[in-house]
């Protein structure tokens, strides 16, 4: 397969010129994030895709980065070169926002036990400078961060085309059949109907820890921490592999990066399902209400450039919007109506985390059926 790069981030003035470039370049592809941690998250799936990639953001996103950088990088051995600029750099006049994150992006990063290096001064330097990262960070598995400061990199124009308005997507809403169901009942129906082919990321908490009790298959990605952040790897994935992708996401988790649904609109990958399995509570902390009773999901994935959205309270209507989604174009949203708790007796995966992000982008590296190998 022929690794391309893939390059996401959120702007800084810093960064102009090196975002401009990829823009403007014939053959780069560039996903503008809602947040830093949502580029961590789609970085991770692209990865997972098996391209190299690139996170570029201000040093004041570190904040917004640290969580999936800890907990989703570093558990699975997800490696990416992380590009963060030096605003509130000591002894240079800047805005006083930048004050504190200026004093301790260095040790904030090493904190983090991220290997890093000033950005390279100049073409001569980029290369071996490079060459370094791409060593430590297929030694390390983790990250490796580039520091810049202003004027490291020279002016780009920027040619980007305007994006289009998405056409109006559909919904359907598939009435209810009575009491609403388990997450583990619509786990089970999910199983017996999601194709072989497809690549499954479940969000963390009691949500993967279920699916990984019913069945543990390679193409599961069960996320074991970063909270929210499943939507961003299933874009990543979905923008870089032919194969369907399923986003198995949870309530709490959806609204905590609700931005990811204007970015999945955006860049509207055909073969995403992004499932919402709602239950209306922090289900893994002790039940604490969300305020997913007052959100219509469908609607907000609808304004936001879905091509279709359901809302189900039924098996029935979940097996039917799910088939649907996955005969017609997505990017789809199925708003799951479920009720709160779970298995008794639940575990969690035994097995580790890099391993399961390996199996899976090995899983994801061979073609799918009926596809020609790349």
């Amino acid at each position: 397969m022929c690794i391309r790069d893939s390059y996401t981030g959120v702007p800084c003035s810093f960064l102009t010129p090196l975002i401009n470039g990829v823009l403007s370049a014939p053959g780069l592809a560039y996903v503008g994030a809602a947040s830093e941690g949502e580029a961590v998250a789609i970085a991770a799936g692209a990865w997972l895709a098996g391209r190299r990639t690139v996170v570029m953001c201000q040093n004041s996103g570190l904040g917004n980065a640290v969580n999936p950088l800890t907990s989703l990088n570093h558990p699975f051995r997800i490696p990416t070169l992380f590009v963060t600029t030096w605003r509130g750099e000591p002894g240079i006049p800047d805005e006083p926002q930048h004050e504190l994150m200026g004093q301790i992006t260095q040790d904030l990063i090493a904190l983090m036990r991220l290997e890093q290096a000033p950005f390279p001064g100049g073409p001569v330097a980029l290369a071996p400078a490079l060459a370094q990262a791409a060593a430590r960070m297929e030694a390390t598995g983790l990250p490796y961060a580039f520091v810049m400061r202003k004027g490291d990199v020279t002016d780009s124009p920027l040619d980007q085309a305007p994006r289009p308005l998405p056409p109006p997507g559909r919904r359907t809403d598939h009435p209810g059949e009575g009491g609403r169901p388990a997450r583990a009942a619509v786990l089970e129906r999910f199983l017996a109907i999601v194709p072989e082919e497809a690549a499954v990321v479940a969000t963390t908490g009691k949500c993967g820890r279920e699916l990984f009790t019913l069945a543990d298959r390679e193409q599961h990605l069960y996320q074991v921490g970063s909270m929210g952040g499943a939507s961003g790897m299933g874009l990543g994935i979905a923008l870089n592999s032919p194969r369907p992708v399923v986003v198995l996401d949870g309530d709490g988790a959806a609204l905590m990066k609700l931005g990811s649904l204007a970015t999945i609109g955006a860049h509207a990958p055909e073969r995403l399902i992004h499932v919402i399995l709602d239950n209306g509570v922090h289900d893994s902390t002790g039940g604490q209400a969300t305020v997913s009773a007052s959100v219509d999901f469908a609607g907000v994935a609808l304004a936001c450039g879905y091509r279709s959205a359901a809302v189900c309270a039924s098996l029935n209507g979940f097996e039917a919007a799910f088939r649907e989604a996955l005969a017609t174009r997505g990017p789809a949203l199925i708003h799951a109506r479920i009720a709160p708790g779970s298995m008794e007796k639940l575990g969690r995966p035994t097995v580790r985390p890099p391993e399961v992000a390996r199996r899976f982008r090995a899983f994801l590296a061979r073609p799918p059926a009926g596809a020609p190998a790349a």
